[in-house]
């Protein structure tokens, strides 16, 4: 029999039975479900190997025979292709399950094994907090139109540059979401950044440089602070420095490539005033790491760099807006300015570019140790200069 309304209208449940299924004459694979609760849906039913596969289509009550044939025939031509319709319509069914909140959790667990531990705390802040709003909608379902739209609310309520890392941080999940196949694609992918960053250009004066080191306190902050200034590294490098990566006998500190930004192992000659430095770090009973006395590295930092800028303006006028990074440029800068080898400064500072980079750094093993020395060396005497003249209150002053 045609299934057509006129025959829907004469069929029914035997006695004794709870459903009935009726296939239609002319297209095989096409029928209706009757259930004993007056329940009628249209099916699709077909073989995919060995396994027969049924899949609703729609009600009855809402789609005709016709409509019902046409979405019928489409199911049935994707099993004669040798796709799986019941297998999709699953698939998608356990995807409308896969929120954005819920896979949050498995996607730390796995940036936790690549991502240093700063950088995990803020990717966890800005995916557990700032696209909150989202986090009850399917993954499949967050589009580059609702990213947008939070986009412009994040950049109004926190600054545009946050904004930015909230969006590095998401498009870094979807990145992931889809390399496991839990998304199709990456709606981050043509959102405009909230603002262009452009690379900081700030280097020190020696006035300025003198003025910081002055304000250093014989505290662990200062400690980093000034080894900084001498070594020209990281903050986190300094600030997660262990006692098992010191020689003092030596002279050498050496970071393991899994504390390092380019993923390298660097070693950093020491010369006297940063020794003298470590010597007057306390060594804390039970603990590994040189700064800090909670768990983890050194914590705290915007704190203890306000209370900085206090003590500098204390003994002068404030100075411009500057942070730790910039001490970093300032020794490169300086160090340049000294006439010491490019390739040099960037062996100090563990920079993979240039004689570095690509496949020169394939070939190019080299570690420069006792050029890296002299360089700090040459460094040092001129930061101690700095240190025993007497620092303007005029920031701005010439070096």
């Amino acid at each position: 029999m045609r299934l057509t309304r006129p025959a829907l209208a004469n069929l029914s449940i035997p006695p004794g039975r709870s459903e009935l299924i009726v296939f239609d004459d002319t297209l095989p694979g096409f029928g209706v479900r009757l259930r004993a609760g007056g329940k009628r849906v249209w099916i699709a039913q077909y073989r995919m190997g060995q396994k027969q596969r049924r899949v609703t289509i729609g009600s009855v009550e809402t789609l005709d025979p016709d409509q019902a044939r046409r979405a019928a025939k489409a199911v049935l031509a994707k099993a004669h292709l040798g796709s799986d319709p019941q297998a999709a319509k699953a698939e998608a069914k356990a995807r409308a399950h896969l929120t954005l909140g819920a896979m949050v959790e498995p996607y730390l667990e796995f940036a936790s094994r690549r991502l240093k531990p700063r950088t995990l705390v803020e990717t966890s802040r800005y995916l557990q907090t700032s696209w909150k709003p989202l986090h009850g909608l399917a993954i499949e379902k967050v589009t580059r139109r609702t990213v947008a739209l939070q986009l412009a609310e994040l950049a109004l309520a926190n600054g545009p540059i946050a904004a930015n890392r909230a969006r590095i941080a998401l498009s870094s999940f979807f990145t992931w979401a889809m390399r496991e196949g839990l998304a199709d694609t990456n709606p981050v992918v043509g959102t405009n950044r909230p603002v262009e960053e452009r690379s900081r250009d700030r280097v020190l004066s020696d006035n300025e440089l003198a003025r910081i080191w002055a304000a250093c306190r014989d505290d662990d902050y200062g400690r980093i602070v000034r080894l900084l200034i001498l070594t020209g590294q990281r903050r986190e490098e300094v600030g997660g420095m262990a006692w098992s990566e010191l020689d003092l006998h030596r002279a050498c500190w050496s970071i393991p490539r899994e504390r390092t930004k380019n993923g390298l192992p660097h070693g950093v000659p020491l010369t006297e005033a940063a020794l003298e430095v470590l010597r007057g770090c306390p060594r804390r009973e039970g603990r590994q790491l040189v700064f800090g006395e909670a768990e983890g590295p050194f914590q705290g930092w915007s704190k203890a760099k306000a209370a900085l800028d206090k003590r500098i303006l204390k003994n002068g006028e404030q100075l411009a807006a500057w942070r730790l990074h910039d001490i970093r440029r300032t020794a490169a800068t300086r160090m340049a300015e000294m006439g010491i080898l490019p390739h040099v400064v960037e062996a100090v500072l563990n920079h993979a570019s240039g004689h570095k980079a690509g496949v020169a750094g394939i070939y190019n093993r080299a570690t420069y140790a006792q050029e890296k020395r002299a360089a700090l060396n040459t460094w040092t005497m001129h930061v101690l200069s700095l240190a025993t003249m007497q620092p303007t209150g005029n920031a701005a002053a010439a070096a």
